[in-house]
């Protein structure tokens, strides 16, 4: 492979003495070696370095959305903030897991949530286990944002994810990191299928060191934007990639963490996994570009702070849903309603998917036919829903706009 770089080196170097010759042959060798070697085998690995002025003007912009959209928060109700909370929080689990393949139930996601914070929201359900260990690392980073980022406390994330020990099907190492019997971790992101190797991660018998350097940068104080510190510490861990499974969740459970320092609150209202779910393609992308040749990680920088400022504009959305829904409850403040017409509203507001029946009422909310129908004329009566179709089984209901 050499041998191009080797002629030509001779015919150029020819009246060259021998001992400058061999320091340039070293430095074309040195060069070609280094397009070939994932960042974290470089000699100053993981000294990182981007261009600060590129990303000045749009981290600026960032900071200022950020700023924005906390301070309209800060000035609505609590019991507003709370719904956006959950709302925010349940969608980022689901998408973060999503990202991976990982389908979880969202009621089951909601229901987790709200009982863990002591919201109360009607139609609450059981969680399945894998559901509350999930719920259990998120709010972890919620509600103690503040604490220092130690091995112990990824081992019990990450024991979160894993309660039996098992990835699937396969027997993995969980809470702690992987072991050297698997032979080197090789980061696939592809299908099942269309297997690609994206880059291969530091040999096991490292993680100590390379974790030790990672958590001490992280929780160091350092004069740095914590925005832009999240950025490098999100692409660190996952090219250590330290654990059998689960490094994608837990490097933007990190993430997470240094936002929510960041911010300065346990409350959350934007989910950047939701947005990283909808750019999955390109986020990998980067994470594989990044691997190779140089520790210049100005393109991803870029690539992040674009990301969170799309997060960001996609929060008006969720914002504006949590608005509309308590600017309907506050329409019939006083109006005697029961435990499932509660739930069913609710649901309503939260973009129930196909059309309200009075047997789709009866199984949702577990009653007979005959209350159901009871309810639903109720609630007509009330002027809180309206009648659609022409009647029999094609008959369904809709909250009205306004209520009387």
């Amino acid at each position: 492979m050499y041998s191009e770089f080797i002629l030509r080196a001779f015919v150029g170097l020819r009246n060259i003495a021998s001992s400058e010759l061999m320091r340039r042959l070293s430095r074309i060798f040195t060069a070609q070696n280094a397009e070939n070697m994932c960042i974290h085998q470089l000699k100053n690995w993981p000294e990182f370095e981007w261009d600060s002025e590129r990303p000045s003007g749009l981290l600026a912009e960032v900071r200022h959305k950020q700023g924005k959209l906390l301070g309209r928060m800060e000035s609505i109700g609590f019991k507003i903030r709370e719904e956006a909370t959950l709302q925010t929080l349940t969608l980022e689990i689901v998408k973060s897991n999503e990202i991976e393949g990982q389908i979880l139930n969202q009621n089951q996601v909601r229901s987790s949530v709200a009982r863990r914070l002591g919201i109360d929201v009607a139609g609450l359900v059981p969680s399945d286990r894998n559901v509350e260990g999930v719920v259990e690392m998120m709010l972890d980073v919620t509600q103690n944002f503040g604490k220092q980022l130690t091995d112990k406390r990824l081992f019990g994330w990450h024991a979160s994810l894993f309660p039996t020990g098992y990835s699937g099907m396969h027997k993995i190492v969980s809470g702690n990191w992987r072991d050297n019997q698997k032979g080197p971790m090789h980061v696939v992101y592809s299908p099942i299928g269309y297997e690609k190797i994206h880059f291969e991660a530091p040999e096991a018998k490292l993680l100590g060191h390379e974790m030790n350097r990672f958590l001490t940068w992280f929780n160091e104080k350092m004069n740095i934007d914590p925005v832009l510190k999240t950025a490098i510490a999100h692409l660190w861990f996952v090219t250590i990639h330290p654990f059998d499974d689960g490094n994608g969740r837990i490097a933007r459970t990190i993430a997470d963490t240094k936002l929510a320092r960041a911010d300065g609150m346990s409350q959350r209202f934007y989910s950047m996994s939701a947005q990283i779910e909808r750019e999955k393609k390109q986020y990998y992308n980067m994470f594989e570009n990044t691997q190779k040749g140089t520790l210049d990680i100005s393109n991803w920088i870029e690539w992040f702070l674009n990301c969170l400022d799309r997060t960001i504009a996609s929060a008006e959305s969720t914002l504006a849903k949590v608005l509309e829904k308590s600017a309907f409850w506050k329409q019939i403040p006083d109006t005697p309603i029961n435990t499932r017409q509660i739930l069913m509203i609710s649901k309503l507001l939260d973009d129930f998917f196909g059309k309200l029946t009075s047997s789709k009422w009866a199984k949702i909310t577990k009653c007979s036919q005959d209350s159901a129908l009871r309810d639903i004329q109720d609630l007509i009566n009330k002027g809180i829903l309206t009648k659609e179709g022409a009647g029999g089984r094609s008959t369904n209901y809709v909250l009205r706009t306004e209520t009387k």
